[in-house]
């Protein structure tokens, strides 16, 4: 079976460039199953070149959105992110990045610089408004994930890049928030998004 390395859900077209992970969260999809929406996203034969994500792509405009979102942290793979969010951009598509907001921790260097004109909108997930609350659901795999999450938002504002922390409605009303009260404190948005079944 050939890997999915893009894959349409509504007016949406999402990449899936890897299948690392900086977090082993309590709640991921991936734990569960091998496929999402019907689309197998497990990277059997390897991580796609953005060559081949481009030419899966074709016309971005077709699409409303191109999101970097799969089994995977696409931070993992930022010089492939940044090659193919130049190509959706010089055609005229607009761009998304879905991420646990480890990129910065991941590559070892402040990457919001790197996603100013290239990223139109980044979703980051927060889930917990406290380190040790992040810890018990988001099982990161870095020491100082949490903060480091909290600072990738602080750099993409500072940046100007539009961003906003996003928490899965399962965490229960009183975790929802308290991460409200982080998110202001950080001076982006909170979305509460529905917990995929």
């Amino acid at each position: 079976m050939k890997d999915t390395y893009t894959y349409q859900i509504g007016d949406n077209l999402y990449l899936n460039l890897t299948n690392r992970c900086s977090n082993r969260c309590t709640f991921c999809v991936r734990d569960e199953r091998s496929t999402y929406e019907g689309y197998p996203l497990w990277l059997k034969g390897g991580e796609p070149s953005a060559e081949t994500v481009t030419a899966e792509i074709g016309d971005p405009t077709r699409y409303r959105e191109i999101v970097f979102c799969g089994f995977g942290e696409p931070t993992y793979r930022l010089d492939a992110l940044k090659q193919i969010a130049d190509y959706v951009h010089a055609r005229g598509g607009r761009t998304r990045l879905n991420t646990n907001g480890h990129g910065s921790l991941i590559n070892g260097r402040n990457i919001a610089p790197e996603l100013r004109g290239r990223i139109d909108g980044v979703n980051i997930s927060l889930n917990a408004p406290t380190a040790e609350a992040y810890a018990a659901l988001c099982r990161p795999q870095r020491e100082g994930a949490f903060a480091a999450m909290l600072e990738f938002a602080r750099a993409l504002k500072a940046e100007g890049v539009c961003c906003w922390f996003s928490v899965v409605d399962c965490i229960g009303e009183a975790a929802i928030s308290q991460c409200r009260a982080v998110a202001a404190e950080v001076g982006i948005p909170l979305r509460v998004r529905e917990m995929i079944e």
